[in-house]
């Protein structure tokens, strides 16, 4: 039988082992703005984003309470507040303090920043009109905390909300400290939710090596979809 103690126990030693994975970053600039290929990717999968919000109904997003989990140094905090959401409508939670700090000095005044483990919320029911997880459940390897996380991303969401998904449907082979989550397992962690995805995002080495010479090129091949390694998605409480 697992416990309440066994889950407990599990979800601090992921914990544990996801901030030592995430100590290990990528080179300075490696994700820079300045970067083609990595622009390119930016664009196309916001340009979707938008398009997939404004079919949802969720145009405009004035007014809506967005969290996200894993929000890093806010990079998708301040995309949203420049779409259209009010930073005090803003809140994000991360593992590391560290991280954090970084997101408080970049994001304007307003914006809630807790440090926090998402399997365990501390929001009341239905709080929120939008949750998103970019490149978090990838991260987590224990499949008890996956399935409690996504547990409390739809408890925390009201009725007619949204959770946004960003994330690798395949494996890194370089990183043993992630795991694609594929199809299958997205609509197994949201059981009676309406799941709808796109595969998007070229990969990134591929990306990075073309987009200097031709960003046609780039586009093309993201239409095709053969090399894109992510799903975004939009899943809804039936």
């Amino acid at each position: 039988m697992v416990t309440d103690q066994h889950i407990a126990d599990s979800a601090l030693a992921e914990e544990a082992r996801i901030k030592q994975a995430y100590k290990k970053n990528k080179p300075a600039g490696y994700y820079s703005w300045f970067d083609p290929g990595n622009l390119f990717l930016v664009q196309e999968r916001e340009k979707l984003l938008l398009k997939r919000l404004r079919q949802g109904g969720r145009e405009p997003l004035v007014g809506q309470r967005l969290l996200e989990i894993g929000c890093g140094s806010g990079h998708w905090l301040r995309e949203f507040i420049t779409w259209g959401i009010r930073p005090a409508d803003v809140t994000g939670i991360d593992l590391r303090p560290d991280v954090l700090a970084h997101a408080a000095g970049l994001c304007p005044p307003g914006v809630t920043l807790r440090c926090s483990n998402g399997s365990a919320l501390d929001f009341p029911d239905e709080s929120f009109d939008l949750v998103l997880q970019s490149l978090v459940f990838t991260s987590v390897l224990d499949r008890t905390m996956k399935a409690e996380m996504a547990r409390e991303m739809v408890r925390v969401l009201k009725k007619d909300g949204l959770i946004i998904w960003y994330d690798f449907h395949v494996d890194n082979p370089w990183n043993s400290n992630v795991r694609g989550v594929r199809k299958s397992e997205i609509r197994d962690l949201f059981p009676g939710c309406a799941v709808a995805l796109d595969r998007v995002s070229l990969a990134l080495p591929v990306a990075k090596r073309l987009a200097p010479w031709s960003w046609l090129l780039c586009y093309g091949l993201d239409r095709l979809r053969l090399l894109n390694t992510h799903y975004l998605g939009l899943i809804r409480k039936q």
